[in-house]
């Protein structure tokens, strides 16, 4: 992997990244979405039969078979799901707001009420590899949240089915329905609604190229999460880190995809050389060995930088979906954190946990997004209506400043409707 110095001449080059330019397929996704919102079941069938080499007469998973599903799955792995969704569900449990008033003024009571959302669908990629994980990150929020009614998307094997492991986790996670469906036109059939499948109000999880297109396409008529991009990390290490550490969880990163980003930026040059020592050795062994050494010329470095504190700074700007800070005192650390989707602490704390087990979410931004948006959450899937009430005092309190300002602004029934309550008097 290329060891860099930081200097001000190469922070941009430095900065960037894989980004999923949607534009290069928006065209056959306009396609897919308007045939499937115009022709419902029938376009998605043909579109399954094209995409996934299988006509489906039903997409519908029944409840029998996900039931039967966790029966037809290595008991061990079973526990491994189920250990994994009690965390997910605890962590996310902490995360549920509470109803809240308070008096603003004299007489003027204002708050806000929590609602879940009530429909929400969500979409399971398949293709490189089989996402149990993912299934529990965005179903369970959902449930915890108290959403009514929870759909899954996730495309079908050539022989038409979905794996059971699959299966198993929606059941598992409290899934309602599963359908046998990938790609643009399970989005579009999510957002729009078909004979089978319920329209929903928000859509979540990651996807492909063509899948993040839809995501964005039908955001307004649903809401969506966030664009997903390739995946990335960065580590921040001074001369304490360890070696061995880092450079399995680089390569962790960058065996997910050609164009995921695995950067190092450290105080330590002794420290780069032993890391790169590392990857030169075990890189061989790794299974996944093309994709990681692709991933690693596209958008793989080592930074050296004079302080920790240049190291705090570049992080911010790179805003990275995964943060690993490997230092003497990484709590002091983080302190300066501004930027970044999920932060692990510590020579202990992999990825890998957060990916899995740890109860964190692993559905995060990606390609500087964490600048705005944080992970999936239980908030993802609530709605936070704002209450008010006056009495006649608060009436009082406020006529000089509703029916000042609602004038001004040529909003006369404005004023109105606030000056009628006041004669009542």
């Amino acid at each position: 992997m290329k060891t860099v110095k930081l200097e001000d001449g190469n922070i941009k080059e430095l900065l960037q990244r894989s980004q999923i330019d949607s534009n290069s397929v928006i065209d056959i996704v306009t396609d897919i979405i308007n045939d499937v919102k115009n022709n419902g079941d029938e376009k998605i069938r043909l579109y399954t039969e094209k995409f996934d080499g299988v006509y489906l007469k039903d997409f519908l998973i029944s409840p029998e078979d996900l039931e039967k599903s966790v029966r037809r799955i290595d008991k061990g792995l079973i526990r491994s799901l189920e250990k994994a969704s009690y965390n997910i569900r605890k962590f996310h449990q902490a995360q549920l707001p509470q109803d809240w008033s308070l008096e603003v003024d004299k007489g003027i009571t204002a708050g806000q009420i929590v609602r879940p959302l009530e429909r929400v669908g969500c979409y399971i990629p398949g293709g490189r590899a089989v996402y149990p994980s993912s299934i529990l990150m965005t179903v369970i929020p959902a449930k915890v949240a108290g959403v009514e009614e929870i759909i899954c998307c996730t495309p079908p094997g050539p022989d038409g089915n979905v794996e059971d492991i699959v299966l198993a986790a929606a059941y598992l996670a409290g899934a309602h329905k599963v359908y046998r469906v990938g790609g643009a036109q399970a989005i579009a059939a999510m957002a729009y609604g078909t004979e089978t499948i319920t329209a929903v109000d928000k859509i979540v999880g990651p996807g492909n190229i063509f899948v993040t297109a839809a995501k964005k396409m039908v955001y307004g008529q649903v809401d969506i999460d966030f664009p997903a991009g390739p995946s990335e990390v960065l580590i921040i290490a001074d001369e304490t880190g360890n070696p061995d550490y880092i450079s399995l969880d680089l390569m962790a990163q960058a065996e997910h995809d050609p164009q995921a980003a695995s950067v190092l930026v450290t105080t330590s040059s002794e420290l780069a050389i032993a890391v790169n020592q590392k990857i030169t050795e075990d890189l061989p062994n790794m299974k996944r060995k093309e994709i990681i050494t692709d991933s690693f010329e596209e958008n793989g470095a080592i930074i050296v930088v004079d302080t920790v504190d240049e190291a705090v700074k570049f992080s911010n700007e790179y805003a990275p979906e995964h943060l690993i800070i490997m230092t003497h005192d990484p709590e002091e650390l983080v302190k300066g954190i501004k930027n970044a989707g999920s932060i692990f602490l510590g020579e202990l704390t992999p990825v890998a946990a957060g990916d899995y087990g740890s109860g964190t979410n692993h559905v995060l931004p990606t390609s500087f997004c964490a600048r705005m948006y944080s992970g999936l959450s239980t908030e993802s899937f609530l709605k936070k209506p704002t209450v008010q009430r006056l009495s006649r005092d608060g009436l009082n309190s406020l006529k000089d400043v509703v029916i000042p300002l609602a004038e001004y602004e040529g909003l006369y029934a404005h004023a109105e409707s606030f000056k009628r309550r006041l004669d009542q008097d």
